[in-house]
């Protein structure tokens, strides 16, 4: 049945690809969702040759309908085409019927970034309240600012992979790839107060970041600290971890980082990924051109 093959390809991609628990558990979701489109409640009687193109791009068509972004939806044609990829090559099915679907086009879009101002702001005037979660919540902003990193892997960061005396940590990101990305004094400083109270607290998850029930910060958690800090400091509609990632990139670039430099420190395996920020570095160049450019302002 439908279902089982589902199961194994999540196994698949957890023992054998390596994804990360909320990459699988991301694909799990899509193939559940469009199982539950073309089966119409009765699961147990569907088998995986009777999913035909016609059914895949009528659950497309209904995404967008609904009035779901091209980006999800693309994603979840993504998820799609990677298990029917499994199918075929495990020979449970002739054909891959996802071929023929064209994904919707998503328009393009520029990352959503702070302000270098507000950053400042955000660091040096910000009051965080007192005790173990002010100095987290202080913790988690400088990481998440000063690394560029991932929400997923800011989670799975442990006590054991920070190397202070280096200023380094050390991050398991995408397909299990470690990388090391450096860190500056003042972050140094934060993580030394917040070992001090978490230890005095008597905390000893191996997790770095943690809730004062000494267990690990999820995924909500981490973004609704993220949405409170980022409200007092700017009016951006998005306040995501991931737009402190952004707003990493954008800031090395505008200052000047070599680009594969921060490919690097990112954790991209494409250069084209990193790309997408060198155009929020127009508003510099323009200063620069007014500066520089004889006939400028004439």
């Amino acid at each position: 049945m439908v279902e089982d093959v589902i199961q194994d390809f999540i196994s698949y991609l957890n023992l054998q690809k390596r994804f990360s628990p909320l990459t699988a558990k991301s694909y799990q979701h899509d193939l559940n969702e469009f199982l539950n489109f073309i089966s119409d409640g009765k699961k147990n009687e569907l088998k995986l040759s009777e999913i035909s193109y016609q059914l895949i791009r009528a659950f497309i068509a209904d995404q967008i309908d609904k009035g779901i972004a091209a980006s999800s939806v693309n994603r979840k044609l993504s998820s799609l085409k990677s298990f029917f990829k499994y199918a075929l090559k495990n020979e449970l099915v002739k054909e891959n019927p996802t071929q023929k679907i064209k994904a919707p086009k998503i328009p393009k879009k520029l990352p959503v970034f702070i302000d270098e101002s507000q950053t400042e702001t955000l660091f040096s005037s910000y009051v965080f309240d007192d005790g173990f979660e002010g100095a987290r919540d202080k913790l988690l902003m400088d990481i998440l600012y000063q690394t560029g990193i991932r929400r997923a892997e800011l989670l799975g960061l442990k006590e054991s992979d920070v190397d202070i005396y280096n200023l380094q940590l050390k991050v398991l990101g995408k397909r299990n790839k470690e990388r090391i990305i450096p860190f500056d004094y003042s972050l140094k400083r934060n993580m030394e107060n917040y070992l001090r109270i978490k230890a005095e607290a008597q905390f000893k998850n191996p997790y770095l970041l943690v809730t004062i029930h000494n267990e690990p910060l999820n995924e909500t958690q981490v973004s609704k600290i993220v949405s409170n800090v980022l409200s007092a400091i700017t009016t951006a509609k998005k306040k995501s971890p991931h737009v402190l990632r952004h707003t990493f990139a954008t800031h090395l670039l505008n200052n000047g980082a070599d680009i594969n430099a921060v490919k690097e420190l990112l954790g991209h395996t494409s250069l084209a990924a990193t790309q997408i920020y060198t155009h929020n570095t127009i508003d510099k160049l323009k200063k620069m051109y007014n500066q520089a450019h004889p006939r400028a302002g004439n």
